[in-house]
């Protein structure tokens, strides 16, 4: 029992490690890739005077925080979002182990790992407004290996929730072409319900959506009365699906458990 226990808090605190370099790494991908740059080169730098940052330049958040969050060379500031992806980064991996370790080792890594991933896509179409291909296809491969290893819901109804999610948002998405005459989400949001529905199953996804939903609504609608509101101005939807499936991944089976306990009363 001692020895279980004693992996488990040392899975956690490597798990902790890992998320935060893993973290440093994933804001690497969250400014490259949109711009098409190769992730291996340049070396990390400042994009402002372009100072080469030393390796003691890139500890995850004793850096930034050491620094003051300025630049070493040229002393502007560094956004707070890099600290913060490494610190989400961390959090994430440790409750993945935190709560599927006992489930499965490998369902726990696949969380892990599609944690990384939606953090990206948070952040990518938080500042470009795109979703990457390359991240749906990882949550596409992450999805199918999740339908053997989630004990909480079948291989059924991860398909069902693939072509619920995906045809749900192929409806809005057409249906808004016919109703305005313009696109009311992206076609990445399409082909990223699909992708996230496979890998929840269409129970979790459910839940999902109205996390996603109740929390764009929070968000969006105090800015349709602003002053300086624009009906022509865009918002993307990703980062709200993104909050949505990370909450249904974690916490979906106890929320579902717990709900359907009421109903039973």
């Amino acid at each position: 029992m001692m020895d279980e226990r004693f992996i488990f808090i040392t899975a956690l605190i490597l798990s902790g490690v890992l998320g935060l370099c893993i973290g440093s790494f994933l804001n690497v991908v969250i400014y490259r890739t949109p711009k098409k740059m190769s992730l291996a080169k340049p070396n990390s730098h400042c994009p402002n005077c372009g100072y080469e940052l030393k390796w003691y330049d890139n500890v995850p958040v004793f850096s930034y925080l050491f620094l003051g969050g300025k630049c070493r060379s040229c002393k502007q500031k560094i956004s707070p979002r890099y600290m913060i992806v490494e610190i989400v980064s961390a959090i994430l991996y440790v409750l993945s182990v935190l709560i599927f370790w006992n489930q499965s080792i490998v369902y726990a890594v696949v969380c892990a790992v599609m944690t990384s991933i939606l953090i990206c896509v948070f952040f990518i179409d938080l500042e470009h407004m795109i979703i990457l291909d390359r991240f749906q296809i990882i949550i596409l491969a992450l999805g199918i290996v999740a339908l053997f290893f989630d004990g909480f819901t079948s291989e059924v109804d991860h398909v069902i929730g693939a072509f619920a999610g995906g045809g749900v948002f192929l409806l809005l998405y057409y249906g808004a072409l016919l109703v305005l005459g313009r696109e009311g989400l992206g076609f990445g949001d399409v082909k990223l319900a699909f992708v996230t529905g496979l890998f929840l199953g269409w129970q979790k996804f459910l839940l999902a959506m109205l996390i996603a939903s109740v929390v764009a609504c929070i968000v969006l609608i105090p800015k349709k009365f602003s002053k300086n509101y624009n009906p022509e101005k865009e918002f993307p939807f990703a980062p709200f699906i993104t909050l949505g499936v990370l909450v249904a991944m974690l916490c979906g089976a106890f929320i579902i458990n717990w709900y359907v306990g009421i109903l039973a009363v």
